[in-house]
Parts: structure tokens; C-alpha cells; sequence
């Protein structure tokens, strides 16, 4: 088994934290091994969210994952942001502290949208430099999440694979591998999903998503809804042979079940964390034909930000 990247253990299958099952949680307090909280959910909450979450840090692991580094902006980094979250994460212990590849806003105006970059030199020098500014600020090493998209850039000179991979060997930082967004990214874009988990650095992966998406047809999109499909358990699968096995979650932000049913979901990786990947048979993907206007699909954050009314 490799070791984990940066010495981050195996925390084994978790769920991401969400409102809804906040008092089956503190009733039953499940036998769930971590939970990831929306770092933008509690950074400025008082009150009853944020008591939850530190009765909850109390018994389990806590991961921050968050939606508005917005690392690819051309914005100054914001480092009253940063410090909210530093604070945040001393506050819960949080193992480590985790975003996106991508950028969120502009002129200061956050769009709550996942927005996509082009795969370039002069993007990859200038996100590498923001990733370690905000390690130094942080004091702890950056986890990053490849991203779902539904449009590329003319000017990209690499692939997503090759922009990542760079990314985490320049910057000196982890990633986390979404097998639901490689997927999503794969068929939208149609390239090869098993070849690019097998181009990313197995010794950099810290944390592994998985999640449902919707299939409108002509794309997929990135919905976090509903139940993980076999050809993303198989990336999944791959993904752990590759790794030896990492932090694995399951995301469900939309039409959200009971708690035993999203739990129930996460543990199934059991399943492929056992058995042996066919060492010839290609992962299957769905009939769907890949959109070619140029009109953007935007993110679905919403089903993930400001979720507290």
C-alpha cells in the first residue's frame, strides 16, 4: 500500500455533512468512520449550525472542502476568506482543507459557480503561484479537486490530465480525485477516463469523491443526485488499486435521502475496494452523444453553497 500523500491517513468511507441529517446524527450518531463540511456553511454561522458541527468534531474526523477559494481568479486572493478558514479549520481540528481547480467570480462578485479554466502555461504558472500563497497563509498543505466541465477552451494547450498532474508537482500540493468528474468531464468532453486516472500521481491523491449526476441526453451534469453508476464505482475501483486506498466520500446535495440510505451508498466502495479490476475490460460509458454549442452548463453549486436559510 502507498502511503498518503503529504502523511494524511486513510480515514476510511465518509459522508458529507448536510442539515438534513443533522439530528438522526446527534441522536444515533451513526457508525459513519468521518464527515466533510462546506467550508462556506459554518465559516460565518453561528447559532445551532455551528454548535452541531462542534458536538460532531467531537466524536469524528472532520474535512473542510470549499467552493470559493476560487483559485483561478484573476481576483487577489482573499485573505479575509483565508483567515475565516484558517480559524475554522483550527477550530474543528479539520485533517486537512480542500477546493477546486477552477474559478468562481470576478470583480469580487462570487458567481457560486464552478467556472472552468483553460489548461495553459500561463494559467498553470499562475495558479501555482496562488496554491502557495495560500499554503503559507493556511500553514498546512492545499488539497485540490479536478473539476466536472461542460465546455473547453480554445487556447488550452494541455489536456485537464496534464494540467493537474503539473499543477500538484509545481505547487507541492494534494489532490482530490472526483471519479464522478472525471466521468461527467469524460463523456462530456469524450476522452479516455481510465487513461487519465492512470496519468494522475497515485502519491498525491489525499481524498477520492464519488456522486450521481443527471444525464440530459446530449451531456452529464454534475448534480451530486442520486446513486453512484457502475462505470464510475469501476474509476473508482481503478482509482484504489492505483492509491492502495484513500479517504473516500460520497456527496449527495439534491433530493437527499435519509442518512442510513447516503451511508448505505458510501459503503458499497466496499465492494470494488475487495475485488480485482479486469486487467483488459474498458469501463463502459452511457449513450450519450457529446454537445458541441458553445453555450456553457453551468455548475451546480448552488446544491452545495448557502445552505443555510
Amino acid at each position: 500500500m502507498l502511503k498518503p500523500r503529504l502523511g494524511y491517513e486513510n480515514l476510511g468511507l465518509g459522508v458529507g455533512l448536510r442539515t438534513v441529517h443533522f439530528s438522526h446524527i446527534l441522536e444515533h450518531q451513526p457508525e459513519v468512520d468521518w464527515f466533510e463540511i462546506i467550508s462556506e456553511n459554518f465559516m460565518d454561522s453561528a447559532g445551532r449550525p455551528r454548535n452541531v458541527l462542534e458536538q460532531i468534531a467531537e466524536r469524528y474526523p472532520i474535512v473542510m472542502h470549499g467552493v470559493s477559494l476560487s483559485i483561478g481568479s484573476t481576483d487577489p486572493l482573499n485573505r479575509d476568506y483565508l483567515q475565516k478558514l484558517k480559524t475554522l479549520a483550527e477550530s474543528v481540528k479539520a485533517r486537512w482543507v480542500s477546493d477546486h481547480v477552477c474559478w468562481t467570480g470576478v470583480a469580487g462578485r462570487n458567481t457560486h459557480d464552478l467556472l472552468p479554466i483553460p489548461y495553459n502555461e500561463s494559467t498553470l504558472a499562475h495558479i501555482v503561484k496562488r496554491i502557495q500563497t495560500v499554503q503559507e497563509i493556511l500553514e498546512r498543505p492545499l488539497v485540490l479537486e479536478n473539476p466536472s466541465s461542460y465546455l473547453e477552451f480554445q487556447d488550452s494547450t494541455m489536456s485537464e490530465s496534464e494540467f493537474v498532474c503539473r499543477m500538484a508537482e509545481e505547487a507541492d500540493c494534494g489532490l482530490l480525485l472526483d471519479v464522478n468528474n472525471v466521468y461527467v468531464s469524460s463523456v462530456n468532453h469524450e476522452f479516455d477516463p481510465v487513461e487519465y486516472i492512470e496519468a494522475i500521481p497515485a502519491e498525491r491523491i489525499v481524498q477520492c469523491h464519488l456522486a450521481g449526476h443527471t444525464n440530459c441526453g446530449t451531456h452529464l451534469i454534475d448534480t451530486h443526485n442520486g446513486r453512484v453508476i457502475d462505470p464510475v464505482w469501476n474509476l473508482f475501483q481503478l482509482m484504489h488499486q492505483r492509491t492502495g486506498g484513500v479517504s473516500t466520500l460520497l456527496e449527495w446535495d439534491a433530493d437527499i435521502p435519509p442518512f442510513p440510505d447516503v451511508h448505505q451508498e458510501v459503503l458499497k466502495a466496499r465492494n470494488y475496494m475487495d475485488a480485482h479490476l479486469p486487467s483488459s475490460e474498458p469501463v463502459a460509458s452511457e449513450e450519450v452523444v457529446a454537445d458541441t454549442s458553445p453555450t456553457a452548463i453551468p455548475h451546480p453549486a448552488s446544491f452545495i453553497t448557502a445552505e443555510f436559510e
